[in-house]
């Protein structure tokens, strides 16, 4: 069973960027009425979004939100201090509008839905609710595979049909956060591997593990990845040590970006499941908007080695998506710069478009 015949996108389904574009983006940023450069990183937004729609007028139409979630067995190892029912109890807390994610994106606009990448729950039907369910959880991963590939691969189509169903609906723009108990173990152990960094380097507290907690989870990992190996294939690294929500989030973010969707992403796991896309195609890299710079001691590294530069450093290690949906009113701003801020013609001021501002030398 070859990985091109069963995964849903090839290295050819993501288009690249029309930079011929930038030239007309600039021009019409230059002539808005104001001194050029002076909206910094708005500008540099409104830059990506033009050039990822391929229009001077960018909007973003029917925002959505999807925290997907899933358990995994490597918390049996006793790498989280959190009790492993937090996530169905998340789930159904996110599905009522509540949590972080829910506060957000109801105060910002976003469309939240959860989805059931692999949770250890039976739930009830709601109509937020998108059931991916592959199994009840991954496997322990420092005694066998997280997933079969059979399972990584119908993880990662569900989050590509899961995303190509919202584009259809008129959506373009879309949003991942995750929720799993233990995720911060998977997504140290992709990190270490797709980045080349000692483990060490990639583990923090997650939900609050102490010092000895965290220099345990580290040694788990080490050890797994002693026993699993490291394979030259980032979708066979996924299956090693991933889980169902980051194998979903990274089919997701392939079919986004084939699609020409803004893609906005949260923190270290979701990061994690874009060391993996971006392995396997670099073009969506040229599609995402990363949001935030998490406390999780390896997000900061792992932005580096993607040589990204991220909105917003709040300190945030909440997940769920919550710092995706706080950068939102930001790509908003700068769609609205470009498709609706007066120009100089229009505002009937004097272009200083050609004055370019100038930073003096220290004596």
């Amino acid at each position: 069973m070859s990985q091109k015949d069963h995964i849903r996108h090839n290295p050819n389904d993501i288009p690249g960027l029309d930079w011929g574009l930038r030239k007309q983006i600039q021009d019409k940023l230059d002539n808005k009425a104001k001194p050029v450069g002076s909206l910094g990183k708005l500008e540099s937004l409104a830059m990506r979004v033009a050039m990822i729609q391929r229009t001077l007028t960018p909007a973003l139409t029917n925002p959505v939100m999807l925290t997907v979630a899933a358990d995994h067995g490597i918390t049996a190892e006793g790498v989280s201090a959190c009790p492993v029912e937090i996530t169905w109890q998340q789930v159904l807390n996110f599905l009522n509008g509540g949590g972080g994610i829910g506060l957000f994106s109801r105060l910002y606009g976003l469309d939240l839905w959860v989805v059931d990448a692999g949770v250890n729950f039976d739930f009830p039907d709601h109509p937020k609710l998108i059931n991916a369910k592959v199994s009840k959880g991954s496997n322990n991963f420092l005694y066998e595979p997280a997933m079969s590939m059979e399972q990584c691969m119908k993880a990662f189509n569900n989050g590509c049909h899961i995303v190509a169903d919202f584009h259809e609906q008129g959506t373009n723009i879309i949003g991942f956060g995750e929720m799993g108990i233990g995720n911060t173990t998977p997504a140290s152990a992709l990190m270490s591997i797709l980045c080349g960094i000692p483990v060490a380097e990639c583990v923090g507290p997650g939900a609050g593990l102490d010092g000895e907690g965290v220099s345990h989870k580290t040694r788990v990992i080490e050890q797994a990845i002693s026993k699993q190996g490291i394979s030259g294939s980032a979708f066979d690294i996924l299956a090693r040590y991933g889980g169902y929500e980051i194998a979903t989030i990274a089919g997701g973010m392939m079919e986004a970006a084939a699609r020409r969707m803004v893609i906005l992403v949260d923190g270290f796991i979701t990061t994690s499941a874009m060391l993996v896309a971006q392995a396997m195609n670099k073009r969506v890299l040229d599609y995402s908007i990363f949001c935030h710079v998490s406390n999780e001691q390896g997000h900061r590294k792992m932005l580096e080695y993607l040589q990204v530069d991220p909105l917003l450093s709040f300190d945030l290690r909440l997940g769920e998506g919550t710092g995706a949906a706080m950068a939102y009113p930001m790509l908003q701003g700068a769609v609205a710069v470009l498709s609706e801020m007066t120009s100089f013609d229009e505002a009937q001021v004097i272009n200083t478009s050609h004055i370019r501002m100038e930073i003096p030398a220290n004596d």
